[in-house]
């Protein structure tokens, strides 16, 4: 790619159309998208590079009409030189117009601030498509992931804290792929929620190609993103580096269920290093697909097993989950006293009030008040002169 091709293209479209996007900042937005397509997603040397001397010197110094800048070797050079050549950040630009997408750069209105936590390491800009504000959505975001080859019980678990999620206004992020991701997602939109899908290709490519209908909801309902420019396909080494980008986008990540070497943890170490909430939902301590999420328990994560418990990691100061109580019986509502004398009925039975004062500690005239007051709640019946449990109360003589 020649400085040439960072020129406004004759017959682009003006202020109506992609020229809007672009705005005062034609060529600098120019030379962040032919960067998509010239370096790999986080790509440090790169984005070290931009913070010094802006886009524009960068793609003028690849393309072979700027000065090389310092900290590449001569292959490291070769390789950016051959991919500037086939840079073409108008046609992309033009291509994801015809998808009705944009593209957005660090310093614009929609772009999330809390990927700049990323550093070097942050996209030169994201190729987006959907209708929302994706800096709206980021603002309060969850990301749920976890294996692709889950099980019921972890596609159960993703669609639950998806749909719940949704429900209370929080936007589920995840990467579009099979098992986990696409469970989160499908319980987001099910429930007419906002979600985010997070791609390792082009926001046009539907990968996996069994998720195609999947991703074209994303794209119609809820928003698709993408570092990589329209028509780039994924790789191995895109997928972990489009997890970074998972973890510093949301305010936390929740993993449902991962192996030892799942990528899910990918994200979650990330979501630890940026400082974000980290939470699991444990599994079965007989299944592979729960070691990893497990193994991140033991350490700093937070065990979470429904969507209040995640909003109380991620929400405002007093969004509490409700504590957690067994069911209550009605001895529950008994006070002390007249407790303790129940407690002294033999589970089978008669016994005489002294015997039962005695077991209960008590003086006889408290434990036979206590017994006519167990009498009128049906804990307790009368047989001649001595008490015994109703019934329903035998066996079990604190029910």
């Amino acid at each position: 790619m020649t400085a040439e091709h960072l020129r406004p293209a004759a017959g682009f479209p003006g202020p109506e159309g992609v020229g809007t996007a672009l705005g005062r900042t034609e060529p600098e937005r120019l030379a962040r998208a032919a960067l998509t397509r010239i370096a790999e997603p986080g790509d440090e040397l790169v984005g070290r590079w931009l913070a010094t001397y802006g886009a524009c010197e960068v793609v003028e110094a690849v393309n072979g009409s700027g000065p090389p800048l310092s900290g590449a070797g001569e292959r490291r050079w070769t390789g950016l030189r051959l991919r500037a050549a086939r840079a073409r950040p108008h046609q992309d630009l033009a291509a994801i117009a015809e998808h009705g997408g944009r593209f957005i750069c660090p310093g614009d209105t929609e772009w999330p601030r809390q990927l700049d936590d990323l550093g070097h390491a942050g996209p030169f800009g994201l190729w987006v498509r959907g209708a929302a504000s994706l800096r709206v959505w980021a603002l309060r975001s969850v990301a749920v992931v976890g294996a692709r080859s889950c099980t019921e019980y972890g596609a159960h678990c993703a669609a639950v804290l998806g749909a719940g999620l949704a429900e209370r206004g929080w936007t589920v992020v995840s990467g579009a792929a099979y098992g986990v991701d696409a469970a989160a997602h499908r319980g987001a939109l099910a429930v007419r929620g906002p979600t985010l899908g997070v791609l390792a290709c082009g926001v046009d490519v539907a990968y996996p190609p069994g998720n195609q209908e999947l991703i074209r909801t994303l794209a119609e309902r809820g928003l698709l993103v993408a570092e990589l420019p329209p028509g780039d396909h994924p790789t191995r080494s895109r997928f972990v580096l489009r997890n970074r980008v998972i973890a510093a986008l949301t305010r936390g990540t929740v993993v449902v269920e991962a192996a030892l070497r799942s990528g899910a943890l990918v994200t979650a170490r990330r979501a630890l290093g940026l400082g974000r909430q980290l939470m699991g939902v444990p599994g079965p301590v007989t299944s592979g697909l729960s070691q990893g999420v497990h193994e991140l328990l033991r350490g700093e994560a937070t065990v979470v097993t429904d969507v209040a418990e995640v909003i109380e990691q991620v929400g405002m100061m007093g969004e509490l989950a409700p504590e957690r109580r067994g069911p209550v019986v009605p001895r529950d509502a008994l006070s002390p006293g007249a407790a303790r004398v129940l407690e002294a009925l033999p589970g089978r039975g008669t016994s005489d009030p002294a015997r039962i004062a005695c077991s209960a500690g008590v003086p006889p005239g408290e434990a036979l008040a206590r017994l006519h007051e167990l009498r009128a709640l049906g804990f307790v019946e009368r047989d001649g002169d001595r008490w015994q449990l109703t019934p329903r109360r035998k066996g079990h003589s604190i029910g």
